[in-house]
């Protein structure tokens, strides 16, 4: 489990070919100060397990769903990538619940920048629109963020913006970010389990009315 208040700016120092996935070497000092073996460290919002470490580098393997699912199928010796280790138990949620289980990726359609802030406009795949709204929370390769906009349900392409405060454009590579790249993308866990929910509540209501005819 994650917040989404990444901690440090890893950079990825080697790929190799894992079978049909990848395993990546990642230099995060900040992050293997206290990490051991089989922890979970968020890299650009995926939750990837240590199975190797030195003192400032860790090592992880990438299976290949997660390749297909996120943009580290992309990745390459020398690529800056958002660092958050695990939530301690006993620490602050200053971001919101972030699984490290991406939904897919969206495409920055359009950066618009101002004297202090930066909003990104990002494409979203037409099966997460749904659970996307305005002032609610979603994790854009890894940051918490608040959506500060987003499409109407009838618009022919999905999108939301979020507004970048000037920490937040240094302290992750979402400043670094430019119309045409993709990242990684989180939906908000409530609203996910709010749909599967109401997915069943057609299926539950039958089940209760015949529960309901056999006690009669």
């Amino acid at each position: 489990m994650f917040t989404g208040i990444i901690e440090e700016i890893g950079e990825i120092t080697a790929v190799e070919a894992s079978g049909d996935g990848i395993r990546l070497t990642v230099h995060a000092p900040t992050a293997v100060s206290d990490a051991g073996h089989g922890d979970s460290i968020a890299v650009s919002g995926v939750c990837l397990t240590v199975v190797d470490r030195g003192d400032d580098w860790f090592t992880a393997d990438v299976m290949k769903q997660t390749l297909d699912m996120s943009t580290l199928d992309g990745v390459t010796a020398g690529g800056r990538v958002n660092i958050e280790r695990a939530l301690a138990a006993h620490a602050r949620l200053g971001g919101h619940i972030v699984q490290g289980h991406i939904d897919g990726t969206g495409e920055v359609l359009e950066v618009r920048p101002g004297d202090q802030w930066r909003v990104l406009r990002i494409a979203l795949p037409a099966e997460l629109a749904d659970l996307v709204v305005d002032k609610g929370s979603i994790a854009v390769d890894g940051v918490s963020l608040t959506v500060s906009a987003a499409s109407p349900a009838d618009a022919a392409q999905a999108w939301f913006e979020v507004s970048l405060i000037p920490e937040t454009l240094v302290a992750t590579t979402l400043g670094e970010r430019a119309p045409g790249e993709r990242v990684n993308l989180e939906t908000d866990i409530l609203a996910r389990h709010v749909r599967r929910l109401l997915a069943f509540t057609g299926t539950a209501g039958a089940a209760s009315t015949s529960e309901e005819g056999r006690l009669a």
